[in-house]
């Protein structure tokens, strides 16, 4: 069974990557679909732990995780697609790819940008990256 990652971040080019998988019949009916939100590490690292405790700020990266894949899990959900979901905190594409080696992924499938005009050139430096380093194929959707 082909195992495909999804990387979700909330925005409409990860949405495009969805619907994408949705209407491949290989990937609706026949793949193990994994989802991944990968939260960005506070600012000020160890010292926002000891300010704010490391309960308070594991509970904000689930929280914010869970807020950008929901659409896309009842996106899923209304087509039927069974999948996995995954937060994770680190530099997005180095995460995306450590998590494809790890779990051995056969495919990643991700949108080239991100949402809002920043975060769209931080996503489509995240898919340079993914593309650049990934050991397994990556489908871009735009």
């Amino acid at each position: 069974m082909l195992k495909v990652l999804i990387p979700v971040d909330g925005s409409d080019t990860s949405q495009r990557a969805i619907e994408h998988v949705i209407a491949t019949p290989a990937y609706k009916d026949g793949a193990d679909i994994h989802l991944i939100n990968v939260q960005p590490p506070l600012p000020m690292g160890h010292r926002a732990s000891s300010v704010v405790g490391h309960t308070n700020i594991e509970d904000y990266h689930r929280e914010e995780g869970l807020k950008a894949l929901h659409a896309t899990q009842q996106r899923l959900d209304a087509a039927g697609v069974k999948y996995h979901c995954h937060i994770a905190v680190g530099d997005p594409a180095e995460v995306i790819v450590q998590y494809a080696k790890q779990h051995g992924v056969d495919q990643i499938v991700m949108g080239t940008h991100g949402h809002g005009r920043i975060a769209s050139v931080l996503m489509g430096s995240v898919a340079k990256k993914v593309l650049e380093n990934a050991h397994v194929p990556v489908v871009l959707v735009k």
